[in-house]
């Protein structure tokens, strides 16, 4: 009965703190340190995750994502869906991409919680080339 209760307790905890990956995080750019933005994760009804600004905390140089080559072409930054596409990996998402709208440019990309910060890790290729950014949970 005791390993019952265990193997229960376990599932609950996994489930928790995976859906603490939904929710809005503040952004922290990887160049300068500062945030710049905030970011609500959710599950859509095809069972992936995506995300979208639905804050601006600085000014950006260009207020829409010019440089994208897909449907995000010239649409706003705030609303972008920036997130797409992410399926439940363990204790995080992957399997997506996410979008750098500064210069259009799509990645593909790991997202991984660490208490009440996520690792974004977003990278062409192999996952050991390219950049990481520091999401705060922020409510």
């Amino acid at each position: 009965m005791k390993k019952i209760a265990f193997a229960f307790a376990a599932l609950l905890l996994s489930t928790f703190s995976f859906a603490q990956i939904e929710g809005k995080w503040k952004t922290i750019d990887d160049e300068t340190g500062k945030a710049k933005s905030i970011v609500e994760i959710f599950k859509k009804a095809d069972g992936k995750y995506y995300g979208k600004v639905v804050q601006l905390l600085t000014k950006p140089d260009i207020d829409k994502c010019e440089n994208c080559k897909d449907d995000r072409k010239n649409k706003p930054i705030l609303g972008l869906e920036v997130i797409r596409g992410m399926v439940k990996d363990g204790n995080g998402l992957t399997g997506g991409t996410i979008v750098d709208p500064k210069n259009g440019k799509v990645y593909k990309c790991n997202i991984t919680p660490k208490g009440d910060k996520l690792e974004v890790r977003a990278y062409i290729g192999f996952a050991a080339i390219g950049r990481s950014q520091t999401w705060l949970k922020t409510k």
